[in-house]
This record gives structure tokens, C-alpha cells and sequence, in this order.
């Protein structure tokens, strides 16, 4: 069956004017907040904390303001499948990212966050530290196929071949990455990632179950409440087939709220449930 949840806005208002009685603060206190603000065009800006959260401020040039800053569809935009159809189930996102899912049944879930990190390091010119390895282990660094080289796979083996000249267009990034979409995914990612106590949960990090099938969303943004320590993330993920890929609603936030407590386990997403023990992170972080 499929279903659609209308996002729910709410408007808060305050006033400085003078002559407004010590009440005041009271009633507006008690007013709805704004869960999700449509006009918003990226996450950090669609999204506003609950109330008592804020945001940390993240480096400029760091992978945590590339995720928080990442541009969104205009709301209430649907899900798309890589071939133009829509999901089956559209009651299970509460924004879509402005990113393309390419023509092919690729870019998955492993694949999505794969694509967003390959996208930041290509972005600030760290090519050297674009690499992911496939199923088999084999590793693919990005650097040598900018240099001309290319990957041969022949049943199990798979190899380099000579380099024929630099390649550094961003479509030539982008096979390398169709490349790897090709031969890795969840199993693989998992191994390569180090795992993280969910206390130190960052922007970036990735609740991952390596297999076949395997999950794994990817942390959009963070919040933190000052006074009780409490933290709260945005989770985004992409799925089977190859979608665009979307921030996940909560199906236990607070009147309709997106925000995820990250220390219950299970973590319970609309398409996949994780332990708080499957949080993992790219090694350079």
C-alpha cells in the first residue's frame, strides 16, 4: 500500500516592542515551533532544531557543512527512481536532495553515501583521498585513474592497466564512480569504515549493516541541546532500486519532526532498523 504524510509547518513569532508585559515570554513559549520550514533550499535551512537545540558551527571547508549545506528539491517533491519512476513508497521522506541518481540501477544506498563523499573531496581538490574498495577488496583510488589508468575486471581478478594520460574531467570522476557502484556496496563499505561510539556521532558518520541485503543512511546534520547534553541527527539515505536520494522522516518524531535520537537502539528509520553499535566512519575524518 502506499501511503503520503502532509509535512506539517508550524509558525514561531516574538516581538520587541516595547510595552509587552512579562507574560509574554510565557505564551510565546508554549506556541508551535517550525518543524519544517518549506521555503528552505538546503538541509541546514529546510530543517530548524527542536526546540532547546542548536547547531554547532562546522569548518567551512569540512565534509560536515558539505552534508548540512547540501541543496534540496522543492518540498513536497517525490521520490525518482534512476529510470524516471516514482518510488513505491513516498511516505518515507521528508526532503529530496538536488543531486542526480545517474541512468542506471547503481547508485543505492552504500553507492549514495559513497557519491556524496567522492563529490566533497573532488570539490576541495583532496584526490588523493577518494578511494573505496570492492566486494572483492580490491581497492580503487581514484588517483590512479585520474592518471590515466583503468580498472580490468576478468572473473575474479581484477587489475590496473597502463596509463594512457591524465584524465581529469569531471565526467571521467564520474565513470571512475560508475566503476565503483559496479563492484562495491554495503559489505564492502562496512569493512572500510571504522566504528565510532554513537556518543561521538558527527555530521557525516554512516549507521551501516554490511550485506546482502544491507542498509546503510548517512548523518545530514547534527544538534545538540546545550543544557542537557542531548544530541539529535537528520538521517538521508538511498534504496533498492537506485533513487534520489532523501532525508528520512522519523517515524516516532515528536509531531512530525524528522530529528532522530541517535542513542536509542534500535534506531528505527521507515525502510530499515540499525543498533547504535553499527555507527561507522571514513577513516579521514
Amino acid at each position: 500500500m502506499k501511503f503520503f504524510w502532509p509535512v506539517l509547518v508550524f509558525l514561531a513569532c516574538s516581538s520587541t516592542e516595547p510595552g509587552i508585559t512579562e507574560e509574554l515570554p510565557q505564551m510565546t513559549s508554549s506556541l508551535p515551533v517550525v518543524v519544517i520550514d518549506t521555503a528552505g533550499h538546503t538541509v541546514a535551512t529546510r530543517f530548524p532544531p527542536p526546540p532547546g537545540f542548536v547547531r554547532a558551527p562546522l569548518p567551512a571547508d569540512g565534509y560536515g557543512s558539505f552534508l548540512r549545506n547540501q541543496p534540496l528539491l522543492p518540498d513536497g517533491t517525490p521520490v525518482r527512481l534512476f529510470n524516471g519512476q516514482l518510488k513505491g513508497r513516498q511516505d518515507v521522506h521528508a526532503a529530496v536532495l538536488k543531486l542526480d541518481v545517474g541512468n542506471r540501477d547503481l547508485q543505492q544506498c552504500a553507492d549514495a553515501i559513497m557519491r556524496l563523499r567522492a563529490e566533497y573531496l573532488w570539490q576541495e581538490e583532496r584526490f588523493a583521498d577518494i578511494h573505496f574498495n570492492f566486494v572483492s577488496g580490491f581497492r580503487a583510488d581514484y588517483a590512479r585513474w585520474r592518471r590515466g589508468q583503468r580498472i580490468s575486471v576478468s572473473g575474479n581478478q581484477v587489475n590496473w592497466t597502463a596509463p594512457s594520460g591524465p584524465k581529469t574531467s569531471y565526467e571521467e570522476f564520474r565513470r571512475y564512480l560508475t566503476m565503483v557502484f559496479s563492484y562495491a556496496g554495503t559489505a564492502s563499505l562496512a569493512r572500510e569504515m571504522k566504528a565510532v561510539p554513537v556518543e561521538d556521532i558527527r555530521v557525516g558518520d554512516v549507521f551501516i549493516r554490511g550485506g546482502s541485503p544491507g542498509h546503510a543512511v548517512v548523518v545530514m546534520d547534527r544538534v545538540q541541546n546545550p543544557e542537557t547534553g542531548a544530541v539529535r541527527v537528520l538521517l538521508a539515505q538511498s534504496y533498492m532500486p537506485a533513487q534520489q536520494v532523501h532525508v528520512l522522516k522519523n517515524p516516532n518524531g515528536e509531531n512530525g519532526s524528522p530529528w532522530y535520537d541517535p542513542s536509542q537502539s534500535p534506531l528505527v528509520t521507515p525502510e530499515w532498523t540499525f543498533t547504535r553499535d553499527e555507527l561507522k566512519r571514513f577513516a579521514e575524518e
